[in-house]
């Protein structure tokens, strides 16, 4: 037994392997934490639970005092973009209408000199009618 021992004692790999061993066992900590030390800490967390769930509790509560103010901004938002809607259509054509029109008048300015014929084939639902040999 003790030829293997003086064996140990000599491989360079063993020797660090053994001072690895004792590296790790100084790095660890030798004795468990104390119990006040851990009621302490369980103390501790348990107050900055409480705490965070107040502020959560308070930033809930400003939201719903809030609602009612942004429920009347939204409502006056609404009634102003009804009334200018309102002034759109009562105070003569919308902007669906004008560009109806100066597309149409574009459509039928727009003819191509040598045929005769529409730049645009179709728009707005408006079609020509050819004859079966394709000539207008």
């Amino acid at each position: 037994m003790t030829d293997r021992r003086q064996g140990r004692d000599q491989n360079a790999a063993w020797l660090a392997a053994e001072q690895w061993r004792e590296r790790a066992r100084r790095a660890r900590p030798t004795r468990g934490m104390s119990g006040p030390r851990m009621i302490l800490t369980w103390l501790l967390f348990g107050a900055m639970m409480i705490v965070g769930t107040l502020i959560g509790l308070v930033f809930l509560l400003i939201g719903w005092l809030m609602l009612p103010f942004l429920r009347h901004r939204m409502k006056k938002r609404m009634e102003r973009m009804r009334a200018d809607q309102a002034q759109d259509v009562g105070g003569g054509t919308s902007y669906r209408e004008t560009h109806y029109q100066e597309t149409h008048y574009r459509q039928s300015r727009g003819r191509d000199e040598r045929t005769g014929k529409r730049e645009r084939d179709v728009l707005e639902g408006d079609y020509e009618v050819k004859d079966r040999d394709g000539v207008d």
